[in-house]
């Protein structure tokens, strides 16, 4: 099992958003339980864990994505860990030689 430099495992951030949606969908329920809204303020309330738990997927992905150094790695231009640059096909790809 690989771990990252600060010794925390990757988000899964399908599992983040869905954890929150489902927090926030008990939280809506619990307060119509209550009494505390009326029947047309449901309306309203049933989105709200939706775009929040949206908004930390979101967040999650860029901030992993910076923490990572920010570079797709499957992008055959930059150059590897071993300095290779890529292949396509049969030929190497180096893109200062043209």
């Amino acid at each position: 099992m690989s771990t990252s430099r600060a010794g925390r495992h990757p988000i899964n951030v399908g599992h983040l958003v869905m954890g929150l949606a489902f927090l926030g969908l008990v939280a809506v329920w619990a307060v119509v339980q209550g009494d505390l809204v009326d029947g047309d303020d449901v309306r309203w309330l049933l989105p709200i864990p939706w775009l929040l738990a949206g908004a930390a997927g979101l967040a999650a992905s860029v901030l992993a994505g910076r923490r990572q150094g920010g570079q797709p790695s499957a992008d055959p231009g930059v150059p590897g860990p071993d300095g290779e640059v890529g292949v396509v096909g049969e030929d190497r790809v180096d893109p200062g030689v043209e």
